[in-house]
């Protein structure tokens, strides 16, 4: 993805997910659907009057501004559907965990509860808020509130935008050896400040939807491997998770614990096997950081 695109889906669909702005994305064929049909879904299917009124007002107010709508593709993650609602519903453990393996830059620090400060480190910054939050059986529905912008050389102007992302899971079938696995789909809504409906929906959207289903793409397979890892080597899962000096005792142990299905550690002792191969697929941020911006 090229580092333009990145600031784009930084500034509108990644940033209110905060999962979903991962800076190591790989290519990914699918990317969803803008159907006037599938919006009109998306929007009876959010639940307004399970809201306080001044939530329900910003949801309400943010639909009417959209400028662009997009359904992501479902992704599968092979995990456990305590695990996936944890990490939703706190992104910076998610964020913190990739600062410790090397592969991003990316900053989601929490102001509050259920509220955080971005910053990518390349001129994008913002706000997230996660304004509702209910889990439905074995899955969930999150919805997240985003407002941020970009200054920097890769735009001739300033760009800001907002936007409200509505993150569904939920379990699917998997055969008995296979694991538990859990279904995602993300439904954004976004209007990115002084830009036409016309710029937005011919210029802008075919980046920003392909950014970020490669994004949601390479977070479900993370996700994914960091469960694995946790099952075969519950031991050294936990000491890497012990280096996330950010994120606060209590949420490393139970991100280790969620990872691990309740396994007791291992003999395994050294996270450094662990670090290599959670970190193998993903350019390291160093390296990233000099690649060319365009």
């Amino acid at each position: 993805m090229t580092a333009f695109s990145f600031r784009l889906v930084a500034v509108s669909l990644a940033l209110a997910s905060g999962i979903a702005a991962a800076a190591v994305p790989g290519l990914h064929g699918d990317t969803g659907t803008s159907a006037r049909e599938v919006r009109r879904q998306a929007e009876a299917a959010l639940p307004l009057d399970r809201m306080p009124a001044a939530t329900r007002e910003l949801v309400e107010r943010q639909l009417r501004a959209t400028a662009l709508y997009h359904r992501l593709p479902v992704e599968t993650v092979a995990c456990g559907p305590e695990l996936l609602d944890f990490v939703l519903a706190k992104p910076e453990t998610l964020v913190e965990l990739w600062r410790v393996l090397g592969i991003s830059r990316l900053a989601l620090d929490p102001c509050g509860p259920g509220q955080w400060r971005l910053s990518d480190g390349w001129g994008t910054v913002g706000a997230v808020r996660l304004l509702h939050h209910e889990r439905r059986g074995a899955g969930g529905l999150l919805v997240f509130h985003g407002r941020g912008g970009y200054t920097g050389p890769l735009s001739p102007r300033d760009l800001s935008g907002s936007c409200i992302v509505v993150v569904r899971h939920w379990p699917v079938a998997h055969d008995t050896d296979d694991g538990p696995r859990q279904a995602v789909q993300v439904d954004a809504f976004l209007d990115v400040d002084g830009l036409g409906l016309e710029v937005v929906t011919r210029a802008l959207q075919p980046l920003i939807v392909h950014s970020a289903a490669s994004n949601l793409h390479e977070i479900s397979l993370f996700v994914s491997q960091f469960a694995a890892a946790a099952e075969r080597n519950p031991g050294g899962v936990a000491r890497l998770t012990q280096r996330m000096a950010r994120t606060t005792a209590a949420d490393r142990r139970a991100l280790a614990a969620l990872a691990a299905g309740g396994r007791a550690e291992s003999v395994h002792a050294d996270g450094g096997d662990v670090q290599a191969e959670l970190a193998a697929r993903w350019l390291p941020a160093n390296e990233h950081d000099a690649a060319p911006r365009r």
